[in-house]
């Protein structure tokens, strides 16, 4: 079974919400859209997490329901804190890179490698000579 969310706990093999955990996170959210940061909101209703973590959980698309795990957080938090999150990126010049569009060129390297014949009784030694063996080019397709 996997990790159930911070917010719900199992009771007779459904998931339900579980009020006390719930109440933190929707504080945590109210916390960062008033102005604190990821980690000082979490600490804030008693959590010591990093900033990964908070940023993680709030941004968890579970909390917004499914048919599954009934719903902690409404749409209309998600989305101020994504619009919140994304402006302070912009204001620290953290973008994600992902958004610009970069084009790459792919280039596919062929191996190959002769049959190597016992040279060393040390393995390692007969490893690295094998490595040397190994020729690579690039190809255009």
């Amino acid at each position: 079974m996997r990790h159930t969310p911070y917010g719900y706990a199992f009771v007779d093999g459904k998931v339900v919400i579980d009020e006390e955990k719930a109440a933190k996170l929707r504080k945590i959210c109210e916390n960062y859209l008033g102005g604190m940061s990821f980690v000082a909101a979490a600490a804030d209703v008693g959590l010591t997490m990093t900033h990964c973590g908070v940023k993680g959980m709030i941004l968890n698309k579970r909390y917004l329901g499914d048919n599954f795990y009934p719903a902690i957080l409404t749409q209309e938090t998600v989305r101020k804190i994504e619009e919140e999150r994304l402006k302070r990126e912009a204001v620290l010049g953290r973008e994600r890179k992902s958004h610009r569009k970069e084009s790459r060129a792919t280039l596919y390297t062929i191996f190959s490698i002769p049959r190597v014949p016992k040279k060393y009784k040390d393995p390692i030694s007969q490893a690295e000579y094998a490595y040397s063996l190994i020729q690579s080019e690039v190809s255009e397709s």
